[in-house]
């Protein structure tokens, strides 16, 4: 059994033998401090990665005999909340790293000693992965369709030709899970694992949003990339349809649930201390004395509530195998639940207090920048919704 409380991994950091929870309630502290300079530069937060590394905290989804601690998915979601509360952009390159080494630990895909080398550097360095699927011309892979992205076979190896954007934290990854399809006549299309340091790798910084900005989601131009034959990674036929794997659905759903939320209640929390120090001269007393604020505050607390339960209690159920049937649906409907009520609490906040809520000076209209982009995230609203409606109606 996987473990379930953040409170069960104790590791020996800054000095100290430390609790993950406490780890993590540090970090994302100190990830705050800069949190504002990053976002307003678009620059992007080495520091913090190298601070994530020293703290052990990069391998947590790595197996055990590998170095890594192998925990479960509610724990995951714990340490994506915390960090999440200090830096949102942070979190989200680290919420996909941990997914693509929960997904590979489930995959009979991988060479097991390109698996190997992969896990071991995660513990040994700072070294990231990501996947890079979407393409200027396809857009998201999600809404179908096949990649411009190549791969040719040679005696030699692979050679990967295409252009792939938003490739989050694409300033530090050492690993990009390319999605491509062969040249043949019949092509395949699969994944392919592009080392950064290869010949032809290249990355344009082309990220410049109005959230997330420090994620340095970038482009990824591969030139003929030569990779050997064992960093293919699942290549089956075209006409082979594959179904999404349940479990990375529902890892996918409730990891960005669980960023979105620690966004959120770094929001609220922001907003509680203004209230309490704000004190108005026509008032005389702090603005958290006046019921409206207070009435506010409690729906906060009752959505950030509504989605502590939702993803917990399914990621712990997930944990202990007992979601039953349609477990992938379950974790959609979560994401769509607590990303809608995350996007409600903070904008809640800027409605209570008005121009201060927007001014650059504070972070709640940073908190609002990032938490839209939840909105953006596999699988979107409309994705879920339907497949929702279709399970229902038994289509």
């Amino acid at each position: 059994m996987k473990q379930l409380l953040l409170e069960t991994f104790v590791h020996q950091g800054l000095g100290t033998s430390l609790s993950l929870s406490d780890q993590v309630k540090i970090l994302a502290q100190d990830f705050a401090t800069r949190a504002a300079v990053h976002d307003k530069d678009g620059s992007f937060p080495f520091e913090n990665f190298t601070a994530l590394h020293e703290a052990g905290l990069l391998g947590l989804t790595v197996p055990l005999d590998l170095g890594g601690q192998d925990l479960g998915l509610a724990s995951i979601c714990q340490v994506i909340e915390g960090i999440a509360s200090g830096d949102a952009s942070t979190a989200l390159v680290l919420t996909m790293h941990y997914l693509q080494h929960a997904k590979a630990n489930r995959s009979r895909c991988w060479h097991p000693e390109v698996y190997k080398k992969v896990c071991r550097e995660a513990i040994a360095n700072p070294a990231l992965i990501n996947a890079a699927r979407v393409e200027p011309e396809l857009g998201t892979p999600a809404r179908g369709g096949l990649p411009a992205t190549t791969a040719q076979k040679t005696t030699q190896g692979w050679r990967l030709t295409g252009h792939k954007q938003y490739t989050t934290g694409s300033p530090i990854l050492s690993y990009f899970v390319v999605w491509a399809k062969t040249d043949e006549d019949e092509p395949q299309v699969g994944n392919f694992l592009v080392p950064r340091d290869l010949p032809g790798v290249k990355i344009v910084e082309t990220w410049d949003h109005l959230g997330m900005r420090a994620t340095g989601s970038h482009d990824l131009i591969l030139e003929n990339v030569l990779i050997p034959h064992e960093y293919a990674l699942d290549i089956r036929p075209v006409s082979v349809k594959s179904s999404p794997d349940p479990i990375t659905v529902v890892w996918n759903s409730l990891t960005l649930s669980a960023l979105y939320l620690g966004v959120a209640t770094a929001g609220r929390d922001w907003l509680i201390e203004y209230l309490g120090d704000r004190t108005p001269s026509n008032l005389g007393t702090p603005l958290a004395s006046l019921s409206r604020f207070q009435t506010a505050v409690g729906e906060i607390e009752a959505l950030l509530f509504a989605n502590r339960t939702l993803i917990y209690n399914l990621a712990q159920a997930v944990d202990k195998d007992e979601s039953g049937t349609n477990v992938d649906l379950q974790a959609q409907a979560v994401k769509f639940l607590s990303t809608t009520n995350s996007i409600r609490a903070v904008e809640i906040g800027l409605e209570l207090i008005g121009n201060p809520g927007l001014t650059r000076k504070n972070p709640l209209e940073r908190h609002y920048r990032d938490v839209l982009c939840s909105r953006i995230h596999t699988p979107q609203n409309d994705v879920i919704c339907q497949s929702l409606g279709k399970a229902a109606l038994n289509l």
